[in-house]
């Protein structure tokens, strides 16, 4: 009775923040600072509040998102062409310094990402590439942690007899990663994918260091530029005359949110239909 009543309270202390965060684009400024702390107000509320979002810099907001998408994808693409290979040649195959490439993998995984952004910085001003899409694109699509979930799943989910019967038939060693490897892979590639994305979606300290102008800005690094320049959070300290406030900030902090939700679901589908995908007939 007593764990069912912490963890109660702890649910509530957690969801409240998020109930009023979904409820604050319906109201106006004026009622969320008078009204009641958690009540619905209107649907054209929220039009008026993404309005309000739109004047600032010309709607750059959806630059924003477009530039997001854009880094994402192309991120969570490239983790995927370089772990998946990756993991699956370091499950299948005993080759000198098997080890160590695990052990460099596994650093990569707990060195935290602010500790690499200084050398990311130079490796990206020697050849040329920061203030573009590229800067944060690449460095992003080094991920460990894809190449060591990939190397899980291999190791655990494929069975050497397959391979086996697969070289026994004359096939290649490609040919076993592309008709074999990858087909029992889905659950991996979902899971990996899901993470990559999370990963770049919610990056903020790279771009801030790799990015100078905001046309190539992410929603993470725009979002505080808004938050700086209008008074979304205190009426006191925007440096705008626009009609930007709590409501649109919470308005636009659902919309940084709302891909995150989206990539899991994307996610759970193809890790269920994925589920058994790596069992062996006996």
């Amino acid at each position: 009775m007593i764990r069912r009543a912490v963890l109660g309270v702890f649910a509530v202390f957690f969801a409240l923040p998020l109930v009023w965060m979904v409820l604050a684009p319906t109201r106006t400024a004026e009622d969320l600072i008078g009204g009641p702390p958690l009540s619905f107000g209107s649907l054209g509320n929220v039009v008026t509040a993404w309005g309000d979002l739109m004047t600032f810099n010309d709607g750059e907001l959806t630059l924003w998102i477009v530039n997001s998408v854009w880094y994402a994808a192309a991120s969570v693409v490239l983790t995927l062409v370089l772990s998946l290979p990756a993991g699956y040649a370091l499950a299948v195959y005993v080759f000198a310094g098997r080890r160590a490439v695990l052990t460099a993998t596994l650093i990569g995984m707990i060195l935290p990402q602010a500790a690499l952004v200084l050398p990311l910085y130079l490796e990206m001003t020697s050849v040329g590439l920061t203030g573009t899409p590229w800067s944060v694109i690449l460095p992003l699509a080094f991920y460990p942690f894809g190449v060591y979930l990939s190397y899980l799943h291999f190791a655990e989910s494929l069975p050497g007899t397959i391979l086996d019967a697969g070289r026994i038939d004359g096939a290649g060693e490609l040919r076993l990663f592309f008709v074999i490897g990858l087909p029992l892979a889905r659950p991996a590639i979902g899971l990996i994918a899901f993470f990559a994305f999370v990963n770049v979606w919610t990056n903020f300290f790279l771009p801030f260091v790799m990015l100078d102008d905001d046309r190539t800005f992410t929603l993470q690094l725009g979002l505080m530029t808004l938050l700086q320049s209008t008074g979304a959070i205190n009426a006191s300290s925007g440096f705008s005359t626009l009609d930007i406030h709590q409501p649109e900030a919470a308005l636009a902090g659902l919309v940084a949110c709302a891909p995150t939700l989206a990539a899991f679901l994307v996610a759970q589908r193809f890790l269920r239909a994925g589920l058994l995908a790596g069992a062996e007939k006996g």
